[in-house]
């Protein structure tokens, strides 16, 4: 089983580290910050020898460049990030990428920016998707169109319930105000609302969360509930997740 180190970076951002113990490899998830990166892995005794990016923004792959030269490692990213930084293999979807014997499913979920990847760990149950869907929210569409991040999410939804999606951000406590303000009424939102203001009091991550809690309670996944596309005006599901979209970007 691999082992995920979670630690907060930058001013809100998570950093990820994937160890295989089997190999001894172990994977950087995007690098917001190359040094505390490093420092993390320094600590576990562990060595980074890959860099999985997600997207191109330089809060994904601001580290890059120094974890490639204090380690070599090898960086698997969409052909986005070249714009930004240098890849050894260009990740679309249907690829699959590997760590130690470990096989992780690559899934367009563009919309946020038009390249962006997610990386799906079947085996183990997890994965990492950046910023296409947050706990209780979704990414700004800065590239893509409602349609294409619609249809990115409905390649998320696909994923096992029980798989912990782990999201680059914590942006829950705001995301949660909003879809309480879009989805009134729902009772496992309200739930889920409290549970998060209780962790944020302690100091606690709210990331990951689960795929079955996000389809209970997400706004922007529940874009396809005829109630929720009512209150929204909207005779489609992809019109009501932009209609969503706006408001949440003017709340």
């Amino acid at each position: 089983m691999l082992h995920v180190h979670q630690f907060p970076c930058l001013s809100d951002n998570y950093g990820f580290l994937l160890h295989d113990p089997t190999s001894g490899e172990t994977a950087a998830i995007d690098t917001p910050d190359g040094g505390e990166y490093l420092a993390q892995a320094a600590s576990r005794g562990w060595r980074i020898t890959q860099i999985w990016n997600t997207h191109w923004h330089p809060d994904h792959t601001g580290g890059n460049a120094a974890i490639v030269e204090a380690t070599g490692a090898k960086v698997v990213a969409p052909a986005e990030v070249l714009r930004v930084s240098p890849i050894d293999v260009a990740a679309a979807h249907g690829d699959r990428v590997t760590l130690g014997g470990v096989v992780a499913d690559i899934i367009d979920v563009s919309g946020h920016t038009n390249g962006h990847i997610a990386y799906h760990l079947a085996s183990e149950g997890v994965a990492f998707v950046g910023d296409s869907v947050f706990a209780l929210g979704c990414g700004r569409m800065f590239e893509g169109e409602a349609r294409q991040f619609w249809a990115s999410l409905q390649r998320i939804k696909a994923l096992p319930p029980e798989t912990r999606l782990y999201c680059a951000h914590e942006y829950t406590a705001a995301n949660a105000r909003f879809a309480l303000h879009a989805d009134p009424g729902n009772d496992a939102l309200v739930a889920y609302a409290q549970d998060i203001a209780e962790l944020r009091d302690k100091g606690e991550p709210t990331v990951p969360t689960t795929l079955a809690r996000e389809l209970a309670t997400n706004p922007f996944l529940r874009a396809d509930d005829p109630a929720t596309m009512e209150r929204w005006g909207s005779a489609d599901p992809w019109q009501a997740f932009a209609a969503l979209r706006q408001a949440k970007d003017a709340f």
